[in-house]
């Protein structure tokens, strides 16, 4: 069903294709030995021209663990792209030595421009202050491991919310699934832009709160998604300054938050989450960030139309 085609957004895949992933998730979670040759003789290339470590890191884990090979670039300075390559010119430059390609870009919409220059299945692995796909698997698959699915569920999301790309990407995909509310927890200037409070909450009659102090909603959470504050969105360094270290997750904090709550993180982190949480049987952003190999594990099977009886 997925063979083949581009992920560029959460939206490109049905819940049904969702489960498919997850499903393949599982198995080579509880199984790796057995896909360990999956992807033999299958190359995937890697262009990143932002710099990233865990989603660059599992993409290339997840490449490797399948038995397939990685080639790319993760300093687009090292490329042709220094030259004034286009983007169009380096996907199908790339299609001719690969089978699959994952791109990380600082602008909205640069892998989709790939996307439509190749028959090469692209995946975007996070485009500026947009969309970051594979993360939103990688949470969904944590989700559905510990809380068996996603229907009624209340998920904090604390932070950067405006420039915050996974947080925009797991809002649309939570979107279609009955019973979920968001409560949005941020400063006033970094709310969640109103593209996806108007285009994706208020038009899918999803419940919603926006909300400045954390503690007091604390008890009512199923997920807390913390993020960072990304210096990199700012184009003013009093702002980030200002703002990076307003909410700052604690023991304190989480006193009388439910005892199955899930803290989940995309990381990096940076003061963001007291590392005196790390050991709280809640913290799951390190489990987080391995589901997220075996996630892309899966879907690079998918694209790539392989079966493992």
């Amino acid at each position: 069903m997925l063979k083949g085609r581009s992920i560029l957004e959460p939206m490109d895949m049905t819940t049904a294709e969702l489960e498919e992933i997850f499903d393949l998730a599982d198995a080579i979670i509880d199984d790796p030995e057995k896909f360990a040759h999956a992807c033999d003789g299958k190359l995937l290339a890697t262009l990143f021209y932002e710099p990233s470590t865990r989603t660059r890191f599992s993409f290339e884990a997840a490449m490797l663990r399948l038995g397939g090979k990685v080639i790319g670039f993760s300093e687009p300075n090292s490329s042709s792209v220094a030259k004034g390559e286009s983007i169009a010119d380096t996907i199908r430059t790339i299609a001719c030595y690969a089978d699959i390609a994952v791109m990380r870009h600082p602008k909205e919409g640069a892998p989709r421009i790939a996307a439509n220059n190749t028959d090469m299945p692209v995946i975007n692995a996070g485009d500026g202050g947009h969309m970051h796909p594979t993360q939103t698997l990688t949470d969904l698959l944590t989700i559905r491991r510990r809380k068996g699915g996603f229907t009624n569920l209340k998920i904090g999301l604390c932070g950067d919310l405006k420039f915050g790309r996974t947080v925009h990407s797991l809002i649309k995909a939570m979107s279609r699934y009955e019973g979920v509310e968001f409560i949005m927890i941020s400063p006033e200037e970094l709310r969640v832009p109103e593209y996806v409070r108007k285009g994706v909450l208020e038009a899918n009659n999803v419940p919603y709160r926006e909300v400045k102090k954390m503690k007091e909603v604390m008890p009512e959470l199923d997920v807390l998604y913390m993020t960072r504050v990304q210096r990199e969105r700012f184009f003013n360094e009093e702002d980030y300054i200002r703002l990076k270290d307003r909410y700052i997750l604690d023991l304190e904090k989480i006193e009388n938050a439910k005892e199955d709550l899930m803290i989940l993180h995309p990381l990096p982190r940076v003061n963001e989450i007291a590392v005196e949480v790390d050991n709280d049987p809640r913290a799951l952003y390190f489990e987080q960030a391995k589901n997220g190999m075996f996630v892309r594990m899966s879907l690079i099977m998918k694209l790539l139309g392989i079966e493992v009886q």
